[in-house]
């Protein structure tokens, strides 16, 4: 089933789980989220960055996913993640992407807001989700380095009354990439934001988190939990371990095995949400 995220991660709020949402970069990595949600029971979203679709393009990817997710028993979402293009936004929403994120959070707090709102005006008569970031999470996304600007309530309150916005990223001490040290959240800014805000939230820089801390904050209110640098990282090493067969030289052969990887990955990740059976 090929999905607007909305319904599922409404429902992850309302049961206290999270909507694992795996970002992939080529067909064997969508492969493999879809085919670990579906042995899972679990709602799933695939991410693509603004590298990711330039690298394959909006209308390939759409018709990748779409194809996957049709065949598939369980709902599947498709997000474009991370995109701090009004105009890529767009061009998304008529290839036919069912959740968008405009990411404003490094522009003025205005000027976030007037953008967002742009997008849910654009995106909502098409019955496509929209997420929204509010401060900033650290760490290096797409080869942009930031450090943690944490989400205030009171902007978090006033963002979402700007924009109508239908589900929000927060910054809490999470970051993209993998950690140096242990990540230390801000659980009780979780629990604030959530008790102020309808809107669902959204924990971003999943990657490395220790599983307590993820399952904390998903009590606490996460409704969605973002996965990224763990499925590049489990791919690319069961490739290289492949490759080092050197009569191999079928792609199948060696992408197999990175598929696999994945997979596996993507099941304990499911488990960590709490998300499998609530297909």
């Amino acid at each position: 089933m090929f999905v607007s995220s909305i319904g599922m991660i409404k429902k992850a709020r309302e049961g206290r789980y999270a909507v694992p949402a795996f970002n992939a970069e080529n067909m064997e990595m969508a492969q493999a989220i879809v085919e670990a949600a579906e042995r899972a029971g679990s709602p799933v979203m695939i991410q693509t960055t603004m590298p990711t679709v330039k690298y394959i393009g909006e209308d390939l990817m759409v018709a990748m996913v779409r194809a996957l997710a049709e065949h598939a028993s369980v709902p599947v979402a498709l997000h474009l993640d991370h995109c701090t293009s009004f105009d890529l936004v767009m061009r998304a929403l008529r290839a036919g992407y069912t959740s968008v994120m405009f990411d404003g959070s490094k522009l003025p707090f205005e000027e976030n807001a007037r953008l967002t709102k742009a997008v849910v005006e654009a995106a909502r008569p098409m019955g496509v989700t929209v997420e929204a970031e509010l401060g900033a999470i650290g760490g290096k996304e797409d080869n942009v380095s930031s450090d943690v600007i944490y989400t205030k309530v009171e902007e978090a309150v006033e963002f979402v009354s700007l924009t109508d916005v239908d589900i929000l990223a927060i910054a809490i001490g999470t970051a993209h990439g993998f950690y140096k040290g242990e990540p230390k959240l801000d659980f009780d800014r979780i629990d604030e934001i959530r008790r102020a805000v309808e809107t669902p939230l959204v924990l971003h820089g999943g990657s490395g988190v220790p599983e307590e801390s993820v399952k904390r904050a998903i009590s606490l209110g996460m409704s969605k939990v973002n996965f990224a640098t763990e499925l590049r990282a489990a791919m690319t090493a069961a490739v290289r371990e492949s490759l080092k067969d050197e009569g191999i030289i079928d792609p199948k052969k060696f992408m197999g095995p990175g598929r696999d990887a994945v997979i596996a990955l993507c099941l304990d990740k499911i488990d960590m949400c709490g998300s499998a059976g609530k297909a």
